[in-house]
């Protein structure tokens, strides 16, 4: 079967012009089909036995007794880890000892933190023993009551939010911005816990060598994670090799280590046998990270005009009791809208569940989804159109910092979305339009925006005499297709068809592949290895220029450019020179160069630098039922260079069906007695099938941006989830003329 990271294996692949820019499809789409993706849980390294944690069923106190001679009993069983006999670790779990550590439970005490908190470790010959040993356990506590729930839990001003960043903002003179409105609106929104959930658990297959570690697990920053584990362990991070070569999604949940990895390496140290530990799915409402609730209040102050006085954001969000990420809702509200006076604020609220964490869209989606619904009030307040409110707001130079914004690329996202959409078409008022079978039909809009960062990242290409080349990088594929857009870049920066390219990638013992996480993947890993492959070029056109039996001898200054795995004179293209002829004259098998992503610090200095969008939803509600569909979607996306549109419209598609399934599905729920989920499964915790998104349609925006990197990238795979959000709530208001104040939007809030 051809290797499906490796297309010149095949022989299939036909190069249509360059190769960014074109609509490929996956390179490991076939074996994903068939089957033969190895992901982390399929390894089986001789002598396996598995690990399965019981996991706490009360939310607050202490573990008082474990029945460890029953578990231990078993047949099958092999060893019980508890926090009596756990081995050392040598950074403690409640450590934060980098800005990418969380605290964590690795069976450090006997305290309970929350519901489903890993409380003890059995070792087994096989998965079922190691569950019926869990189970025989049979924990007893001295619990305390649970704290679930905003009214419940303890508030705190925070330091930070999100990963560092600032927890309150302030531009201008807000109490004269409100004083000055003709009209105030104020908009108040409630968004619950979320969780991951995606298709691939979290999962762990770990083996100690001696002093050598090897990990299969997904991973969204393998070199990054490759040295914390070895910080864990007081090795050398070289000891560490970390392997994720496949993940079945992250959304954010798979870039942090989290206590049942740590766990899964301890008890294969323990039994000085390789173990597997898989989370099952109601395992996956605890550990590992979720979006944190939030409840928020927006006012807005405008002039008769319609322009924006005063911009007030207010976000109460969710956290552990023992741990500080906070979702970083308001901040939404610095970038997006022009107003002479911004103010947006956070607070904390310590409850009894894990620790939030970065969930797709952290603290955009739930912040944008409150900004969009308020602007649609400001809006109806002034009796104008909700896209011309925008129009005048807009920003043309970013509200926070002053720099200079892509104004024009949301003008046109504005345009083609509206345009494509049929909006001018829209009543202004509620309750006016009704399909041939008596539903009501509303349609509504958001904005999106969303940061284009880079993360420091490296690669390495290796031109060979036979003309085809190998470039490698640590990055990770969580099914966005990035290892077949990152190939597309890589290849150009050698100079050859991609079927003479041979791409590496998730594994630690590759060049740091930075963050896959930000939706800065693509620029942080592709600016990477564009710049390696250009190194070798470089070095291949010195050797040439020196050599006076190649065309090329002499070029100098001059210059050359490589396509096709040739050098052609920049003056002079009938002078050229192949890769292979100048490095077999040099006595040359390969040559290697090296390159990291960047950014120009100059532009970065003076360039606010986001993608840009605009999102157009049409919902139909039964009059009676007050059930809610939608049956359309049109978002317009400017995202600098797009190097494959196959990826990028899937990955916007995917975007705006996930704002759809924040909008009516999404929602984690607690006992409030006892703190643990209810609905810990894929039966009760809901997210919308093919029949709840009938059609999604993402337009791609050209757009060139020579500031963001040097390859113009931005990212396309958070972006469709802010904006939709809003536009959803704004067209059950166009259809009901009833505003929501919580999502996800239930029937009953339709009612009465």
């Amino acid at each position: 079967m051809p290797d499906p990271m490796n297309p010149a294996a095949s022989g299939h692949h036909v190069r249509l012009g360059s190769n960014s820019g074109q609509p490929m499809t996956r390179r490991d789409g076939a074996a994903k089909v068939t089957g033969t993706a190895t992901y982390a849980a399929d390894n089986r390294p001789e002598g396996l036995v598995h690990a399965v944690f019981a996991g706490a069923s009360i939310a607050r106190g202490r573990v008082t007794f474990l029945d460890v001679a029953a578990a231990r009993a078993h047949p099958g069983v092999i060893e019980i880890m508890t926090p009596d006999n756990r081995p050392p670790l040598h950074v403690n779990p409640d450590e934060k000892f980098h800005a990418f550590a969380w605290r964590t439970e690795a069976l450090q005490d006997d305290t309970v933190r929350y519901a489903g908190q890993p409380i003890a470790v059995v070792i087994a010959d096989t998965l079922e023993a190691a569950t019926e040993g869990a189970r025989l356990l049979a924990p007893r506590y001295a619990s305390d009551r649970a704290r679930i729930g905003f009214d419940q839990g303890t508030r705190y001003d925070p330091p930070a939010v999100g990963i560092g960043a600032e927890a309150d903002f302030a531009k201008g003179d807000l109490a004269a911005g409100l004083s000055a409105a003709a009209q105030v609106t104020e908009t108040r929104i409630t968004t619950p816990l979320q969780y991951h959930n995606a298709m691939e658990p979290h999962a762990i297959v770990a083996e100690w060598t001696e002093d050598r570690l090897t990990l299969d697990t997904p991973n969204q920053a393998i070199v990054m994670s490759r040295n914390a584990f070895a910080q864990y362990f007081d090795i050398p991070a070289e000891n560490v090799t970390l392997r994720s070569p496949y993940l079945g999604g992250g959304f954010g949940s798979k870039a942090i280590i989290v206590g049942p990895q740590l766990l899964a390496i301890l008890a294969a140290r323990m039994v000085q046998r390789p173990v597997k530990l898989v989370l099952r799915r109601d395992q996956m409402f605890g550990p590992v990270q979720h979006r944190g609730a939030t409840q928020q209040v927006v006012r807005l102050g405008m002039e008769a005009t319609g322009r924006l006085t005063a911009l007030d954001h207010h976000a109460t969000a969710s956290t552990s009791s023992f741990d500080d990420f906070i979702e970083p809702a308001a901040n939404a509200s610095h970038n997006l809208y022009a107003s002479p006076s911004i103010r947006t604020r956070h607070t904390g609220v310590r409850i009894d569940t894990g620790t939030p964490g970065s969930m797709r869209a952290p603290g955009e989606a739930s912040g944008s989804a409150a900004l969009e619904c308020a602007m649609d009030e400001a809006a109806e307040a002034l009796g104008l159109d909700p896209l011309e409110f925008r129009l005048r707001n807009y920003a043309e130079t970013d509200p926070a910092s002053g720099k200079r914004f892509s104004a024009k690329a949301l003008r046109d996202c504005y345009a083609q979305a509206a345009a494509r959409f049929g909006w001018a078409d829209r009543p202004l008022a509620p309750g006016q339009m009704r399909d041939e079978d008596g539903l009501l039909v509303g349609w509504g809009m958001g904005t999106c925006l969303f940061p284009a960062p880079m993360f420091p990242a490296r690669a390495r290409a290796v031109l060979r005499a036979d003309g085809t080349a190998v470039v490698e990088t640590a990055g990770a594929d969580m099914g966005q297709g990035a290892w077949t857009a990152l190939a597309q870049i890589a290849a150009d920066g050698v100079g050859l068809p991609i079927d003479k390219v041979v791409f590496h990638s998730g594994s630690s013992d590759q060049p740091d592949g930075g963050v896959a996480g930000g939706s800065a993947h693509t620029a942080s890993a592709g600016g990477a290895l564009h710049a390696a492959g250009g190194d070798a070029i470089r070095q291949l056109a010195e050797i040439a220029a020196a050599d006076p039996d190649s065309s090329l001898f002499g070029t100098g200054n001059t210059g050359v450019t490589a396509r096709d795995g040739r050098l052609y004179r920049s003056d002079d293209d009938s002078r050229s020179d192949s890769y292979s002829d100048i490095m077999v004259r040099a006595g040359l098998t390969e040559l290697t160069g090296t390159g990291s992503g960047a950014r120009d610090p100059a532009n970065e200095e003076r360039r606010a630098m986001f993608s840009h969008g605009a999102v157009f939803a049409e919902v139909k509600i039964d009059p009676e039922l007050f059930q809610i569909r939608v049956t359309r979607m049109i978002g317009a996306f400017a995202a600098g260079r797009i190097i494959n549109p196959h990826l990028a419209t899937s990955q916007l598609t995917g975007g705006m069906i996930w704002g759809l399934s924040f909008a009516l599905h999404e929602e984690g729920v607690h006992d409030l007695r006892t703190g643990r989920a209810m609905n810990a499964d894929l039966a009760g915790y809901h997210v919308p099938v093919n029949a709840d998104a009938p059609s999604v349609e993402a337009i791609l925006v050209d757009e060139t941006d020579p500031y963001v990197n040097a390859l113009g990238i931005k990212g396309v795979g958070e972006i469709g989830i802010t904006g939709t959000v809003g536009a959803i709530a704004n067209a059950v208001w166009h259809a009901t003329g009833k505003r929501v104040s919580s999502f996800p939007i239930h029937i009953d809030a339709l009612m009465g």
